[in-house]
């Protein structure tokens, strides 16, 4: 197998070596001009980057005092002149620059907002987002700010096809049309369908989600499987997040909010040079929030914020043809969170004293309130969602022969330490919760990407990646009391006293993963106006797990039906598992330009999600021993038809659309566990799933001070066929599994809808000139099921959100702006769940009611 990764490896740089040399033209031609803003007002320290679309050999500018800047002589060809400051859209043009030539090049930069006329690198290279023929959006780092999208969370909000689903930062889950993670489910032994990239360094915990952005520069999201350009996996999309980097122009920015719930967030920046070749950036994130979730036990709210992040970054740039940044990062996350609250009681099939009222009644127990909106709980185990997460990368960017090769090195850890309730009751269900761990992870992204001549260029590279994630020390889980009644069927040794109170489980888990790729994608234009795009990769996965589960406590006793008893909630079991895996994939893409302003593609895809491990244990058979054949998941087999026309009808306006229609064999999921011993469900595959869909997204700018942009989705997604799938809470009682094939895949709403503008205008206040600002995005998603089978009961309602913001900004100064978050104050769930025990109790999770606050911001730069 590795001969065959070496002789992979070897092929990509022979090619490399291979590739036609650089001819070197006379440089004969100035490129030059002054950048503004909107009010007419001179942008001195905006960056100017002049990119040889031939060659691509880059220079960088800084305007001067007087907005101005100018190249050094210039070779005749094609260039691409992307002007960018923080606070507005980057401008990009193409410029003829002929010999002898002094080409004018002025720039009128208009405020950041929604866009996606900007140069994206989601094919591992810089170009035109409007030029890729892939599906990908872009949120600008400023309107990421402006709209208070601080985490992934939020910014599914402004991307439709995005879907994030989190009760803790462990249980989180990143989808793309509804794919990537099974929904409701933790289980470390599955890996996420979606990438999350930072700076190019694959995060392998979906956990990073819920953490803090800090200094972004700009969001790409793409859509389908990406294997053939990112290192690791990715079946259902990625998420590429740009941070700013070092500068070798002094600057300094601050930020501060205020809101509702104590809501304090501050965020600083400062970047400048160390030295001629040395720049450096340091930026601090801190967030904090009161809860929003009342427990009239302790009379405190729970469901908190509290993050502190903090990422440096040190980047040495001896010439245009080297750049090596070194980057460290931290981040804290120490919440009281997170609790759900009490929804509603359905009927199920289970004898009367089996379900909730009954059980209730006979505990003597009413729940502080039905509604969920009241926001009121009485949980007794205290809630902790402590997380600590962050690492080093070292990122080599050079010029090497006729392209460039870029190095990227990344160690991270992921620490966790929760106390939950996971009964969410004030009874002893069960009385502690808690998976603490520990997560570190190696990786290593070697590319080569030239342009071997005007019709042909390649993207090449490999990627390792090492991950260890143990529990620290175990896993725990004890019951109560009040266990009894929930998780056992009445009868006199059920009632027996003390049976399972206190008896729990330690369990011990050891888990290690190994994957291996090597990664390519071509471009030939055919012709002026058509290209082609294959790509392959050739991937390899070796992972083993260790488990070990020990029971404790509850009444000590000899006798047979009492220990089955026990042993029917909690049971010890021990197994070791391991499995290696190959898979072969790739993808051809057509590209068309119609007309200058309008690119029409078609793609079709393979893709993988590695083999998986079931790590929260296994059933069991007759005699109690685990059965090993379902410790591995298979992998699953990804079937991507995408089409897509990209169009710039007029300048400063977007519109496009794209169709697909994708197929998973053996999607990996939960199913339901009758044996004895296992409380919970675990990993399978379900035979097949089909999700397809049509997107838009589009953006304009009218007369320089009205930016509008528009996003819907239409997405249905369906079990082709699930025979064992775990039986909906209303059914729980009845067969102890249902054939579900046909029914809607969970957490995806049909309809999705992000819109949003802001208009501005030219204005003075407080003696300064500037624009005064208001801008609103409003998010639609339609019902969607909760549940991994479908249930009545458990339907997320459909609801919308409007967020709005006005203010005053001075361009190289200060902005000043209150806003609001869920203006009309709607209520709203982000999802529900069936409680433990299956009684027929199900709760939800609120979105966050209507807040406002003000924020100020500052920039300060020198020239």
């Amino acid at each position: 197998m590795f001969r065959l990764f070496r002789s992979s490896f070897a092929a990509v740089f022979m090619i490399a070596a291979a590739s036609s040399l650089l001819f070197a033209q006379n440089a004969t031609g100035v490129i030059s001009g002054v950048v503004k803003d909107s009010s007419g007002g001179v942008l001195p320290g905006t960056t100017v980057k002049i990119v040889n679309e031939a060659t691509s050999a880059g220079t960088d500018l800084v305007t001067n005092t007087d907005g101005t800047y100018s190249t050094e002589p210039l070779a005749p060809g094609t260039y691409r002149v992307e002007v960018s400051l923080d606070g507005f859209d980057t401008s990009t043009r193409r410029i003829v620059l002929a010999a002898g030539q002094r080409a004018t090049n002025d720039v009128t930069l208009s405020p950041a907002r929604f866009t996606q006329s900007v140069v994206v690198t989601a094919r591992r290279v810089e170009e035109l987002a409007q030029d890729v023929p892939i599906p990908v959006s872009v949120v600008r780092g400023d309107l990421v700010s402006d709209a208070g999208a601080f985490n992934v969370n939020r910014l599914k909000e402004m991307i439709p096809t995005v879907q994030f689903y989190t009760t803790n930062p462990r249980n989180s889950a990143i989808n793309i049309r509804g794919l990537g993670a099974p929904f409701g489910l933790t289980n470390d032994g599955l890996e996420p369908g979606v990438g999350l990239y930072i700076d190019g360094v694959f995060y392998a915990r979906p956990a990073s989600a819920t953490l803090d952005f800090l200094d972004v520069d700009q969001v790409e999201i793409l859509r389908g499987p990406q294997g053939t350009l990112f290192g690791k996996n990715t079946t259902a999309g990625a998420i590429n997040v740009t941070t700013r980097k070092p500068s070798f122009t002094p600057g300094t920015e601050f930020e501060a909010n205020y809101g509702s719930f104590q809501f304090v967030q501050a965020k600083a920046s400062i970047t400048g040079p160390l030295s001629k070749h040395l720049a450096a950036r340091i930026s601090f994130s801190g967030t904090q929030r009161d809860g929003t979730v009342y427990n009239v036990k302790t009379q405190k709210y729970v469901n908190a914020l509290n993050n502190l992040g903090v990422r440096a970054q040190i980047l040495y740039a001896p010439s245009d043809r080297l750049a090596i940044t070194l980057a460290l990062d931290d981040t804290r996350q120490r919440p009281e969170g997170y609790t759900q609250v009490v929804a509603g009681v359905v009927p199920t099939l289970r004898p009367a004293n089996r379900q909730y009222a009954a059980i209730a009644a006979g505990l003597k127990y009413a729940p502080p309130s039905f509604n969920a909106f009241e926001r009121r709980t009485d949980i007794d185990t205290p809630l902790r969602s402590n997380q600590d997460l962050g690492g080093a990368s070292l990122n080599i960017d050079l010029k090497l022969g006729p392209g460039r090769l870029t190095s990227t090195t990344a160690w991270r850890y992921w620490n966790w330490d929760p106390s939950s309730d996971r009964d969410f009751l004030g009874l002893p269900i069960t009385t502690i919760s808690a998976a603490p761990s520990t997560q570190r992870q190696w990786t290593q992204e070697v590319r080569y990407a030239e342009d071997v001549s005007r019709t042909l260029n390649f993207v090449a590279g490999a990627f390792f990646f090492n991950q260890s994630l143990d529990s620290d020390p175990t896993f725990k889980q004890e019951q109560g009391s009040a266990a009894a009644p929930f998780l056992l069927a009445p009868s006199t040794a059920a009632s027996t006293p003390g049976l399972l109170d206190g008896y729990g489980y330690n369990q011990a888990v050891r888990y290690r993963n190994t994957s291996a790729a090597v990664f390519g994608q071509l471009q030939w234009s055919v012709t002026g106006r058509l290209r082609l795009l294959p790509g392959l990769r050739l991937n390899y996965d070796k992972k083993d797990v260790d488990f070990n589960q020990q029971t404790y406590g509850g009444l000590q006793t000899t006798n047979p039906t009492l220990l089955a008893l026990q042993r029917s909630v909690l049971a010890p079991q021990a197994y070791k598992a391991n499995i290696d895996d190959t898979n072969l994939s790739g993808q051809i893409t057509a590209a068309f330009k119609i007309i200058d302003s309008a690119n029409v593609y078609a793609t079709y895809a393979t893709g993988f999600k590695s083999v998986g491990l079931n790590l929260n244990g296994l059933p069991t058979d007759a005699n109690n021993n685990p059965v090993l054949s379902v410790a591995t998941v298979k992998p699953e087999d990804v079937r991507n038809y995408e089409a897509g026309l990209k169009t710039t009808p007029f300048r400063g306006v977007t519109a496009n659309v794209a169709f697909f229609d994708t197929e998973i064999k053996d999607f990996q999921t939960q199913v339901t566990n009758g044996a004895v011993g296992v409380i919970r469900g675990y990993l399978a595959n379900a035979g097949k799933v089909r999700v397809r869909g049509v997107e838009f997204d589009g953006n304009a700018r009218v007369k320089g001070n009205l930016s509008v942009y528009a996003a819907v989705a239409y997405t249905d997604g369906r079990y082709v066929t699930f025979a064992d799938a775990p039986p909906p809470l209303e059914e729980t009682g009845g067969p102890q599994s249902k054939d579900v094939s046909g029914s809607v895949l969970p957490g995806i709403s049909r309809w999705a809808l992000s819109v949003g503008g802001e208009a501005s205008r030219h204005a003075s206040f407080a003696g300064r000139s500037g624009e005064l600002f208001a801008a609103v995005d409003a998010a639609y998603r339609s019902s969607f099921s909760s549940s991994p089978s479908y249930s009545t009961y458990l339907i997320v309602p459909a609801y919308p959100l409007l967020n709005a913001r006005v203010g005053f900004r001075v361009a190289t100064g200060w902005t000043l702006s209150v806003w609001s978050r869920n203006l009309l104050n709607r209520d709203y769930f982000d999802l529900l769940t069936a409680a433990a025990g299956n009684t027929g109790l199900y709760v939800g999770q609120p979105g966050d009611p209507r807040t406002v606050g003000i924020t100020l911001r500052l920039t300060l730069r020198s020239t």
